[in-house]
């Protein structure tokens, strides 16, 4: 049997779970070096302690948990009911598709910083008989903080068991990804009754890994290019999420709003573009903290819908897997 395992950051099930959440999280030097190594896990400790009462309080405004692992858990059943609903059967010049599947696929979720995690859900696969895993990033654009780390993670888990596999790790460019997203955004406009600015919005990265040669920046504005050739228009691109004492990337989407405000713009939609799932950088700080900010600025601001489950996001995902896997020889 093939397995898929669909890797993500993972988030915290309750409130109680914020604290070790955020423990794990900045716990990662992949993501963020606080010091020394020897270091790390003291000054994370502080680092939580401080922004504890406020993420919490965070997490309580949209239901006192994060949405994105039953999302992730939902894609990984819509992909899987996709994969072994209808397989394509090869390379033929008809391409002529199979109504059965070649062989069964299962698609399995690991989280980096919360439950499922990523050992965890290896050794599940290992005890159910998977003798190939697929690994695809949910991080559309390769970053070592992001993917980078996941698919480190998950090296070390799977080096005990005889499991061959191969990773997916960027897919920033690929079509059905693109024409997913495009709709989302067509959709975005249909809200406004004339036609808003467009603002993307990426979660943010310490500089210095952009300046050590991380694809990111690169990734995410190749993905932008794309989706503006079907959609047209100006755009402008910011970051959010930032942490840390360090710098990271600009401008800011709290600094880009009273910025578009004062050139006039009136109706703005937000494309939360490295997000594939609805958290709480979509949930809170876009929907709460940004939209009230806009509103004191004179500005009606919107969100794109999140691919989440849609259906051309999956088929998306599917596409990816499947050539993937003809490449590796398994179909």
């Amino acid at each position: 049997m093939t397995g898929i395992l669909l890797l993500n950051l993972g988030g915290p099930d309750s409130l109680d779970a914020v604290g070790p959440f955020l423990s794990n999280l900045f716990s990662d030097r992949d993501i963020i070096r606080l010091g020394p190594p020897f270091l790390q896990k003291p000054l994370a400790s502080i680092i939580v302690r401080i922004r504890l009462q406020k993420v919490k309080d965070a997490y309580a405004r949209i239901g006192g948990k994060s949405p994105l692992p039953a999302i992730t858990f939902a894609q990984a059943k819509a992909l899987e009911n996709h994969l072994n609903k209808r397989v394509p059967a090869g390379e033929g010049p008809d391409n002529r598709t199979l109504p059965v599947p070649l062989f069964p696929f299962r698609v399995y979720t690991g989280m980096r910083y919360w439950h499922p995690f990523i050992g965890d859900t290896v050794a599940e696969m290992h005890r159910e008989g998977i003798g190939r895993v697929l690994v695809l990033s949910l991080y559309p654009h390769y970053s070592v903080a992001t993917t980078g780390s996941s698919v480190k993670s998950f090296v070390e888990a799977i080096a005990k068991y005889p499991i061959e596999y191969r990773c997916v790790s960027s897919w920033f460019d690929h079509p059905g990804y693109i024409k997913a997203l495009a709709e989302s955004i067509r959709k975005g406009i249909s809200l406004f009754p004339e036609t808003p600015a467009i603002l993307f919005s990426a979660h943010s990265l310490p500089q210095k890994f952009i300046d050590a040669g991380d694809p990111y920046d690169r990734e995410i504005r190749g993905t932008i290019s794309e989706v503006m050739k079907k959609i047209g228009g100006e755009w402008h691109l910011s970051y959010q999420s930032k942490t840390g004492p360090v710098k990271w990337l600009e401008p800011t989407t709290e600094h880009m709003l009273p910025v578009l405000a004062g050139r006039g713009v009136k109706n703005l939609l937000v494309v939360p573009i490295s997000f594939v799932s609805d958290h709480i950088e979509t949930l809170y700080e876009i929907d709460i903290l940004y939209k009230d900010l806009a509103k004191d600025l004179g500005m009606r601001l919107e969100r794109t819908e999140s691919l989440n489950t849609s259906p051309l996001f999956i088929e998306a995902l599917a596409d990816i897997a499947l050539k993937e896997m003809r490449e590796a020889g398994w179909l």
